[in-house]
């Protein structure tokens, strides 16, 4: 099998494209500082996570998620909170892949941000041993049969081959790659369950691996929520519900102008907050920030308030064990992050290294 997908570069399609450039070039160019940034960066994984699983039927509200994600809890809400805080995971995962220096995709990536959707666990799942069906909810009748469970590797190896040789060549413009790899992977439907949040996430991956990231404080899943049934519409292409007969080798250009539509209103959102946040700053330390993980990012506001930190409070902030703390303090020493003062347990603490010292 080989992936050609079917689209025309139209003239309204253009002109999306060009709104979502001006857009970046302006984020790009805009000096933001890391405590802004920062702010910025987590409320667009709150709005993600959020939109993100309320697309699925999540019942929590958005001020619910950021309780959720900060230790809080909600009657007869477990599997809600076990959804919110599973993708959450999936986008510190995220976050490692778009700091890997390779440009390529991997399968195995892929697989493992969906095990982080369905269990929060870090291991890849396999895909699905048998047929699933996607019925219409109110009518009962089939909306969409995806292709059989014998050909699902194959296919999925054939996108992630499409969308790294695309990206190669830069022929085509990255939203236009992004919007094939979303679509593509939920006409595939790997899985039974799970398939559009790991699209969406997916699709993050492939922006930021090809300079569309936005310093990590845009949110496209926002656009899909506000309007699921625009979503659904987009999405369903072709004469017929059967994968064989009529999706796999449909015009998809549909999708690809709703998808880039929803990219330049996210970006221009984006670009009017980084704007407001960037009045009278000076400096941006993005790329400086970007070497750090979500944990060290955390850690920081610590050290905001003091020179010294301990152990203890790093455990209390990240809510794990002490032990599991010092173990992460020992990894920072290594990585020169911290500086460690003093050896006994009551008198250890820590202090930023030197390189970090502009981002507190």
């Amino acid at each position: 099998m080989v992936f050609t997908p079917k689209f025309q570069i139209t003239a309204i399609l253009t002109k999306l494209l060009m709104d979502i450039e001006a857009s970046r070039q302006a984020v790009s160019s805009l000096p933001i500082t890391v405590p802004v940034l920062t702010s910025l960066r987590e409320s667009a994984r709150l709005i993600s996570t959020h939109y993100s699983t309320q697309i699925e039927g999540n019942r929590l509200t958005q001020k619910q998620v950021g309780d959720v994600l900060h230790g809080g809890t909600f009657p007869d809400r477990a599997r809600d909170e076990s959804e919110v805080k599973n993708y959450y995971q999936a986008l510190d995962f995220l976050d490692e892949l778009i700091k890997a220096k390779t440009q390529q995709i991997d399968e195995r990536d892929i697989q493992t941000l969906h095990g982080l959707v369905m269990e929060g666990k870090k291991q890849p799942s396999p895909y699905r041993d048998g047929q699933n069906v996607i019925k219409d909810s109110a009518s009962g009748s089939i909306a969409y049969m995806p292709p059989e469970a014998k050909d699902v590797s194959v296919l999925m190896l054939d996108l992630i081959g499409w969308v790294n040789e695309e990206a190669g060549k830069a022929e085509l413009p990255v939203p236009v790659i992004a919007a094939i790899a979303h679509y593509q992977f939920a006409t595939i439907h790997p899985y039974y369950d799970g398939n559009g949040r790991t699209a969406r996430l997916l699709t993050n991956l492939v922006l930021h691996k090809s300079g569309y990231g936005l310093k990590g404080i845009y949110s496209l899943e926002e656009y899909y929520a506000t309007n699921l049934q625009a979503y659904y519409n987009a999405l369903t292409v072709g004469e017929s519900h059967n994968y064989y007969f009529g999706r796999e080798q449909s015009d998809i250009t549909a999708w690809v102008v709703y998808f880039c539509e929803g990219m330049a209103d996210a970006f221009a959102n984006v670009r009017l907050k980084a704007s407001e946040a960037a009045k009278g700053e000076k400096t941006d330390h993005s790329a400086l920030l970007r070497e750090l993980d979500q944990r060290q990012k955390q850690v920081l506001s610590l050290f905001a308030k003091s020179k010294y930190i301990t152990t203890r409070e790093i455990a209390e902030l990240l809510k794990i064990h002490p032990r599991t703390a010092l173990n992460l303090c020992k990894k920072w020493i290594d990585s020169a992050f911290i500086i460690q003062h003093g050896d006994a347990n009551k008198s250890r603490k820590y202090e930023l290294a030197d390189k970090w010292l502009v981002l507190v």
